[in-house]
């Protein structure tokens, strides 16, 4: 059996990189981390949109491009790549996600072409505070028509348009969706350890907001949501790897030291034999997770949570041992 991406496939991971090589360099990347009025980069997100990328598993009567989770696996490993200062993952991982799984009719029609258009920023908010929510965890309140409470962090949920929340109703949790540009919204934008993505604190009084998907189902629709996002953001944390494996790679061969390159000392090679082999563990896994996506499997819970502990370690690892090839600096 094989494995691995198709040729078209492949052939959408080479464009990618070609267009993110050359519209998001780490200059670029890092004039938007080092400047606090600039949450993302906002031609770069309108440049996604028009590659056609924010609609690839959108089916085409909502202006996607009817592909597949397959591709979008590919996609989201290259924006890890290049580090991209975008809410992709915010939007197509977690709130288009939700959408398409639990979405009426008339709500896939009102909101997917806006993604596929880049014109909506998603969230997906179901965070309280510190610890992993749980059914039992969750404050904030929905009476059918109107939500309240708060949320807290929210990636993305600083430049957000509509979000994904999961509140109570009834002796219930539900799923549902808000506009954040109305008056019963407030935001506070938050510091966090990560200056990648933007986070926020979001405050509802009794804001406008309508289910998805059918009232008590919401913890169930979100743990859903969460493994297919899983399997996704796997595959961006392995595309940051490799760029790590990749860097250190090229400096060990560049860099002398003692009239020899770095790289042929035998504790630099153990470094980055080390690097490979947790990536190839990351990658193996996260293919595992992207069959279970595609197929829709009964094993996706499984697959995804292998494929998010191994990538989180290799990205982890890779990073780290990246500086040290760099010699700290």
């Amino acid at each position: 059996m094989n494995f691995d991406f198709s040729d078209d496939q492949k052939m959408l991971r080479d464009q990618a990189r070609k267009f993110l090589d050359e519209k998001c360099t780490k200059k670029a990347v890092r004039e938007v981390l080092n400047t606090a009025a600039r949450s993302h980069d906002a031609a770069l997100w309108k440049g996604v949109a028009e590659q056609g990328w924010l609609g690839v598993a959108i089916p085409e009567e909502h202006g996607g491009l009817g592909l597949g989770g397959l591709e979008l696996c590919v996609l989201a490993e290259e924006v890890g790549r290049a580090v991209a200062p975008i809410p992709f993952s915010s939007t197509i991982c977690f709130f288009a996600e939700a959408i398409l799984a639990s979405g009426s009719a008339a709500q896939k029609s009102a909101l997917l072409p806006k993604i596929a258009s880049g014109d909506l920023i998603g969230a997906f908010a179901i965070s309280e505070g510190p610890g992993a929510p749980s059914p039992t965890s969750i404050e904030a309140s929905f009476d059918g028509s109107k939500l309240s409470g708060v949320k807290i962090p929210v990636t993305d949920g600083d430049i957000a348009t509509h979000a994904v929340v999961l509140a109570k109703e009834g002796q219930g949790l539900s799923l549902v969706l808000v506009d954040l540009n109305q008056s019963g919204v407030k935001r506070e934008t938050l510091q966090t350890l990560d200056p990648t993505r933007g986070h926020a604190k979001l405050t509802f009084d009794k804001a406008s907001a309508e289910r998805l998907g059918k009232a008590g189902e919401g913890w169930s629709l979100a743990e859903g949501v969460l493994d297919r996002a899983a399997v996704l953001i796997a595959f961006e944390q392995l595309g940051g790897a490799q760029a790590c494996l990749d860097m250190a790679v090229d400096y060990a061969k560049n860099r002398f030291a003692f009239s020899r390159q770095i790289g042929s000392f035998q504790a630099i090679k153990h470094k980055l034999a080390d690097m490979y082999v947790a990536i190839e563990l990351g990658r193996s896994n996260a293919y595992y997770g992207a069959w279970a996506l595609s197929t829709e499997s009964s094993q996706l819970p499984l697959a995804a949570a292998a494929a998010r502990v191994a990538a989180s370690d290799a990205y982890y690892f890779a990073a780290k041992e990246n500086i040290q090839a760099h010699g700290g600096m």
